[in-house]
């Protein structure tokens, strides 16, 4: 098992890609705490995952509460071995039409929620271990409507860098996994029923070159490689998982004539 004897802690490990990580690490032999806002779908984590699986409530925009979470996973196991940050939300922040507490709701969670996660880690972080933030593609795609969304990813990239040199002297590696589209609950405020998700699945997976919306064990995949030690040597790096979105755009099927 990759993962055997290790300790992580994955923020909104309670659905997603969190969640599906979770799973994965547990599989591979870790120990992994989760934090996540709602209590009914931590208990549900914690029902299908069993012992191995400690789950902590805690918002990761209330930094005292995420550094108390932090302390409890640490306290509870001992230390940390990996930490992958992966909170986050979604939002429409259209140019004209968004408030200041909508705009920078979005940057506290995905950016600095994403900061405060890692100084509240890095205490009790053992020497060789692995931090993953998670990015995405709106960082550099310019979608409409999601300016507070693509700074907030964008701010991850470059602070991954930043974390990366600050921690290197410790033997500890900082990267990026950069999901495209992928299934999971962030889109449901434009998707809200099964119809609806559907159609946006078909229009989104036109402009993918592997001509589908990705899922969110595909991405925990990628992360559990940059955890483990397969990824020993690799560090302020990014590794997209998006079917080509960005790297080849124009084999997506909406240009195929």
């Amino acid at each position: 098992m990759r993962l055997s004897g290790k300790r992580a802690l994955i923020t909104g490990g309670n659905s997603g890609i969190g969640l599906a990580t979770a799973r994965l690490f547990i599989r591979e032999g870790a120990k992994v705490a989760i934090t996540g806002r709602n209590q009914e779908t931590l208990d549900a984590a914690v029902a299908e995952l069993g012992p191995n699986l400690l789950a902590l409530k805690a918002d990761v925009a209330d930094f005292a509460a995420t550094t108390a979470a932090v302390k409890r996973a640490a306290d509870a196991f001992g230390g940390l071995d990996i930490v992958f940050a992966n909170a986050g939300i979604g939002g429409s922040t259209p140019l004209g039409q968004t408030s200041v507490e909508t705009f920078e709701s979005i940057l506290s969670t995905n950016l600095i929620g994403v900061f405060f996660t890692v100084q509240a880690a890095e205490p009790f972080l053992a020497k060789g271990g692995s931090v993953v933030l998670n990015g995405s593609v709106l960082a550099v795609l310019g979608a409409p409507n999601w300016s507070a969304y693509a700074a907030s990813k964008a701010g991850v990239r470059a602070m991954s860098r930043v974390l990366a040199s600050e921690l290197a002297p410790r033997g500890i590696r900082v990267n990026v996994v950069v999901p495209g589209a992928a299934r999971t609950a962030i889109w449901s405020p434009m998707a809200p029923t099964q119809e609806a998700r559907e159609a946006l699945d078909a229009g989104l997976a036109r402009s993918i070159a592997l001509g589908r919306v990705g899922e969110a064990e595909e991405v925990a995949n990628t992360v559990l490689f940059l955890a483990s030690d397969d990824a020993s040597n690799i560090t302020a790096a990014e590794i997209v998982v998006d079917g080509g979105t960005t790297g080849a755009p124009f084999g997506a099927p909406i240009y195929r004539g």
